[in-house]
């Protein structure tokens, strides 16, 4: 069984450095993608709201000043319109992201906020 895992990463945020950290002691395959340079793109997103259980306004990070200018802080902003924004604004993107890639059991995803949070994926 091959497992390997992807954190969506931004070097700036302290949960984020700590998940890396962590990762890394585990020693374990990882792929960082800094997602503020190298956002997702609107499937990848969608798949992993798919593998969070989420909806797009649930994996947003709605204190951002740039939530209110993008003009989507109303409840009538559709599934595609709120994904087509992260894709626009990734700092809206909710951080970090880490997904857990294996062979066998399929792919899950977890928010590491707080980074505890990430150790369900190694049960």
């Amino acid at each position: 069984m091959t497992t390997s895992f992807t954190l969506y990463h931004n070097p700036n945020c302290s949960k984020s450095r700590a998940v890396l950290a962590l990762l890394n002691d585990r020693n374990v395959t990882l792929t960082v993608i800094n997602y503020l340079n190298n956002p997702p793109d609107a499937a990848m997103l969608n798949q992993l709201l798919t593998l969070l259980t989420r909806t797009p306004r649930e994996l947003m990070r709605t204190t951002e000043a740039t939530y209110r200018q993008a003009n989507i802080d109303h409840a009538d902003v559709s599934h595609d319109e709120l994904v087509a924004a992260m894709v626009e604004y990734p700092i809206l993107i909710e951080r970090p992201i880490v997904v857990k890639h294996c062979t066998k059991a399929g792919s899950k995803a977890i928010i590491g906020r707080p980074p505890e949070n990430i150790e369900v994926l190694f049960t």
